[in-house]
Order: C-alpha cells, then sequence, then structure tokens
C-alpha cells in the first residue's frame, strides 16, 4: 500500500499559484529605531499564496501554503548578518531594514511527502518605486509617494507534474482561493503597464487578479500585430533597395560598355 501511495501518477499535472517579490517603506526619525544610521528603508521579501485577504492587508497571502512547503531560505546580501535565513514556517518572510538593493535568491524545500527537489526563484529587493515617464522606454526611479509602500511582486505558478497519489491527495485537500476576476485594487506596478505605476503612486496595496492574465495577452497580442507591421515595412523597403541596387549596377555597366 505505502508504495502504491509513493508511486508516481504519470500524465497527471497540478500548480500552485504563488507570489514573491517584497513591500519597502522608507523609514522615519520615529521608526528607525536600532536600525543602522546609513538604513533608509524597511523592507520585508516574503513568498506567499497568490490570493491576498479580504482587507487589502497585504499583496498575497490569504491561503495558509505549509501543507506542500517545508521551509524556505532566503539568501540575502552578503554584508547582513547569517545572510541565509531559514523560514520553516509561515508566514515565509523575512523583514530586515537597509539602503540598497539587490538580489534575493529565494529558494523553496517542499514538504517530504512530496519527493519533489527544491527550487529557486530570484527576485530584486526594490526600495524605490518606478514612475511613469514621457519615454516608457527610459524609466526612471523615484523616491516611493509618502503615502503608500514600494511593492515589487511577482506571479508565479509552482507546477507538480506526475505528483505521488500521496502528495496530490495533500494538494487536493487544500485547493488555493481562485483569484478575484474583477480588479478591486492596483494592479501590481510594471513599467510595461503604465496604469499600474500611477496606481502604485497613489499607495495602496496592489492585487492579483485573473483580469490580469487577459490584459496581459492583450498587451503581447498588441505587440506581435506591431512587430508584424515593422517587419512588413522593413521588408518593402529592403525590396526597393534592392531594386535601387539593381538601378544602379545597370547603370555602371552601360557606363563601362560606353567607354
Amino acid at each position: 500500500m505505502a508504495s502504491e501511495r509513493a508511486e508516481r501518477l504519470r500524465g497527471t499535472i497540478i500548480y500552485r499559484p504563488i507570489v514573491y517579490g517584497n513591500t519597502a517603506i522608507p523609514m522615519t526619525p520615529e521608526t528607525r529605531a536600532g536600525a543602522p544610521l546609513e538604513h533608509t528603508h524597511r523592507w520585508t521579501v516574503a513568498i506567499r499564496s497568490a490570493a491576498s485577504p479580504e482587507d487589502g492587508s497585504a499583496v498575497g497571502g490569504k491561503d495558509d501554503i505549509s501543507y506542500f512547503i517545508k521551509r524556505v531560505t532566503f539568501k540575502l546580501h552578503e554584508t547582513y548578518p547569517t545572510p541565509n535565513r531559514n523560514v520553516d514556517k509561515p508566514p515565509f518572510e523575512v523583514t530586515e531594514t537597509g539602503w540598497g538593493e539587490f538580489e534575493v535568491t529565494i529558494r523553496v524545500t517542499f514538504v517530504p511527502e512530496s519527493n519533489e527537489k527544491p527550487i529557486s526563484f530570484h527576485h530584486h529587493l526594490k526600495l524605490h518605486a518606478w514612475v511613469p515617464q514621457a519615454n516608457p522606454a527610459v524609466p526612471s526611479i523615484s523616491p516611493p509617494a509618502p503615502d503608500g509602500p514600494v511593492n515589487a511582486w511577482q506571479y508565479d505558478e509552482i507546477v507538480f507534474t506526475d505528483p505521488s497519489k500521496t502528495f496530490l491527495d495533500i494538494l487536493l485537500k487544500n485547493p488555493p482561493t481562485p483569484l478575484p476576476k474583477v480588479r478591486r485594487r492596483g494592479a501590481p506596478p510594471h513599467i510595461a503597464f503604465p496604469s499600474s505605476l500611477t496606481n502604485h503612486i497613489k499607495g495602496g496595496m496592489p492585487e492579483f487578479t485573473t483580469l490580469m492574465e487577459k490584459e496581459e495577452g492583450d498587451r503581447l497580442d498588441a505587440a506581435k500585430k506591431e512587430i508584424v507591421a515593422q517587419t512588413d515595412q522593413l521588408r518593402l523597403l529592403l525590396v526597393e533597395r534592392e531594386k535601387e541596387l539593381e538601378r544602379l549596377k545597370k547603370e555602371v555597366e552601360s557606363t563601362a560598355r560606353a567607354s
């Protein structure tokens, strides 16, 4: 019986939606007690369920994900004491203070019943918000709005292929909360989505929704159409240049014969 439950179910795929990233808040004289003088922000880096609490108090984190995650290791910058931080129970997050941005490696270890290897995510810790620019291709960095924190979050899906019967049962007993179908709050800020930057500047916690998937698809479709249009224009230009080159070759040959 034990071997049957440990046997992998070929052809079965199941996933769990998660978000990972950070929230950062500028420190004030009242909130910087105990922090080094050069530190400017207090930040929290985390990995959470994709669905957010109803009260909008955080990005993600409505569901307890410890039923399939045993440990999360956050690898911070080497200048921090004990840069490898192990978190063995929810919330899977680390809060620190600092002045600079750097890459955080987030290593996820799954529960023993999964028989899955650990996986890693890489997140660039952000302390300063992107702001809308006249030229989106050249964004600049500006200090965060005083009425809200900086949020930098990425949606992802952890996919389990051919899980064991035991692990599949665990996952099925703990279905994730579906993402809302409509936007109740701002979208997580991204330079590819200008309106999200505007909402971010206004403050408040953003939220991932199923609507964002459609919007992302629409942006990709628009980009593909633009690429096709530009390719067609370049192809026509190339044809014109080839005709011009052929004309010039004939003129040179005609001149050579005449001389």
